[in-house]
């Protein structure tokens, strides 16, 4: 069971295996309860999000309370019914019928052939696989209408918030979503991204950690503004 932490009230947790799945609803989700392993804990008693999905398998999103916390994993208890959980994690969808040029076509030959419209149309609900390949057209149209897709993961947002092809626009996006401005690393990307508009990076370089503020106080690579900004808060806090 793999648990990744999304955001500060996000996480998720995937099983390996319908077999480990349900092992753990035995011992555990049967009852209302998970134990996640996991450095990344939140605090005790508060609400998270917890999206669970099973590999080669369905997904289900719940809320979820943090009952007690322990060396390196957490205790929650499910808000949700757990054989609903259990139904929906194990439930096989149905098979497609597809011609044979659409089972010949790989995602890449696929996606790469679309018109520019359908790609932008395609950005807001594509699947993992398909994000992987409209996010290397680096265009800032469909990078900004991927930011929308809820489905999109905090690597792919941090991803993008490190390309130079962003679009203030995008830029925006990322800092003003809190699951996304919520992580510090996403955070510092767009703060040290030359495309991000100057207004923008000042209003965010005082949420970084100390010693990040200190290297772009040094940096050759960031606008003049940014750096004098970052040179005053660290004479500031001296």
């Amino acid at each position: 069971m793999k648990v990744t932490k999304e955001s500060i009230e996000n996480f998720t947790v995937e099983f390996e295996s319908e077999e480990e799945l349900r092992h753990e609803f035995e011992a555990n989700l049967s009852a209302g309860g998970l134990f996640l392993s996991s450095t990344e804990r939140p605090a005790e008693m508060s609400t998270i999000q917890l999206n669970l999905r099973l590999t080669k398998g369905g997904s289900f999103a719940t809320s979820a309370t943090v009952v007690r916390l322990f060396e390196g994993a957490f205790a929650v208890s499910i808000d949700a019914n757990p054989q609903e959980i259990l139904s929906s994690l194990t439930a096989r969808p149905e098979p497609k019928e597809e011609s044979a040029g659409a089972r010949d076509a790989t995602v890449w030959d696929r996606v790469r052939a679309m018109p520019y419209a359908e790609k932008i149309i395609l950005a807001t609900k594509a699947d993992r696989s398909e994000r992987g390949v409209l996010i290397q057209d680096n265009d800032p149209q469909i990078l900004y209408y991927l930011i929308k897709n809820p489905r999109i993961t905090t690597e792919e947002v941090l991803r993008i918030a490190r390309m130079t092809s962003i679009s203030a626009a995008v830029a925006d996006q990322i800092a003003k979503t809190t699951q996304w401005s919520s992580n510090q690393e996403i955070r510092s990307a767009i703060v040290n991204n030359p495309r991000t508009p100057t207004p923008l990076a000042l209003k965010l370089l005082s949420t970084l950690p100390e010693p990040e503020i200190r290297h772009i106080a040094k940096s050759t690579g960031v606008s003049q503004a940014l750096k004098q900004a970052a040179l005053r808060i660290v004479i500031s806090r001296g």
